[in-house]
């Protein structure tokens, strides 16, 4: 689990703080710094144990998509499908507040859980120097919503994220205040028509100017969001799946959690952040077998177990 320290480090901006941050994130530890609308809780994207960190920091209520952050364009290539359109907006945009949603790459490595089970992940290069230099000197793409915890208000200043999180971060990078902004605007680049998510600081029409189409309006499940703000579609496996089981039948794989005999175990100490990163993961493995459903063992309803809980009931809730 997280160490939670009895106080928040906060550290001024210097080459000294950023290479400190840069060196965290690569041990898996949480790291909070400014972009250019709020503070960001930030996490190596690509380690399932630290993006379940942020889950856990933050008490999210379900594992709702973070946006990954680069400090440049050309890092998206391994990690999301980047067509033609994507590289007009983000020559435009970029950086700035557009977060683009873009199918995930062939081997990409960032976390399934940072893109809540989904097939798509969204992505954006913050207009922060400090974010950027963090970013680089981390030299990993990072998940990083609001850095506060869930539900309060978002942080603008270094004290704000202390006093919202104490020591479940690391690291605060002291930039000052932000430049206070609306959100980023959330453009879903993976279908066929540009689809608009969620409005923000760059506007439908200056987007549609340069792509030189209308954008959809959003056709979603209000209980499956795409992308962070939307409250984005969870991985829903092929196979039907059935809760609190304390065993498998002949032709079910077992998910399991806690000291037992099982198929895959999310986590065999009852570790709930580790249970949490493998998640999504464990699901699909378990897809792609030979079985006819899948039973998943009881999960503790209590911390990261309330989203855990959440996303099993979506994946067994009965289908069309």
């Amino acid at each position: 689990m997280s160490q939670i320290l009895p106080h928040a480090r906060i550290e001024p901006v210097n080459d000294t703080s950023i290479a400190l941050a840069g060196d965290m994130l690569r041990h898996g530890q949480l790291v909070a710094f400014p972009t250019e609308t709020v503070y960001g809780l930030g996490a190596d994207a690509t380690d399932d144990r630290a993006v379940a960190a942020i889950y856990a920091a933050k008490g999210r209520p379900s594992f709702n998509p973070l946006i990954v952050h680069v400090a440049d364009p050309d890092d998206c290539a391994a990690l999301v499908r980047v067509d033609d359109r994507a590289r007009l907006v983000m020559a435009r945009f970029w950086p700035g507040p557009l977060t683009l949603v873009l199918p995930r790459a062939a081997g990409s490595p960032v976390s399934l859980l940072a893109s809540a089970g989904l097939d798509t992940i969204a992505i954006r290069m913050p207009g922060h120097d400090v974010a950027r230099a963090v970013i680089r000197a981390a030299g990993r793409p990072i998940a990083a919503p609001s850095a506060n915890r869930s539900g309060a208000v978002s942080p603008t200043r270094a004290e704000h994220v202390a006093e919202s999180l104490g020591g479940r971060v690391a690291l605060i990078v002291d930039g000052g205040a932000c430049r206070v902004g609306v959100e980023s605007t959330v453009l879903d680049l993976s279908t066929e028509r540009p689809t608009l998510l969620r409005p923000g600081g760059v506007t439908a029409e200056q987007l549609e100017a340069v792509l030189g189409q209308p954008l959809a309006c959003p056709h979603q499940d209000p209980e499956a969001p795409k992308s962070p703000g939307m409250l984005a579609s969870h991985y829903a496996p092929g196979l039907p799946v059935r809760l609190d089981a304390t065993h498998a039948a002949a032709d079910e794989a077992l998910l399991g959690f806690g000291a037992m005999d099982c198929t895959l175990n999310l986590s065999p100490s009852g570790d709930l952040e580790e249970a949490a990163a493998n998640l999504f993961a464990f699901l699909r493995r378990l897809d792609e077998r030979d079985y006819r459903g899948i039973a998943v063992a009881p999960i503790p309803e209590t911390g990261l177990g309330v989203a855990i809980n959440d996303r099993l009931r979506r994946a067994a809730a009965p289908r069309s």
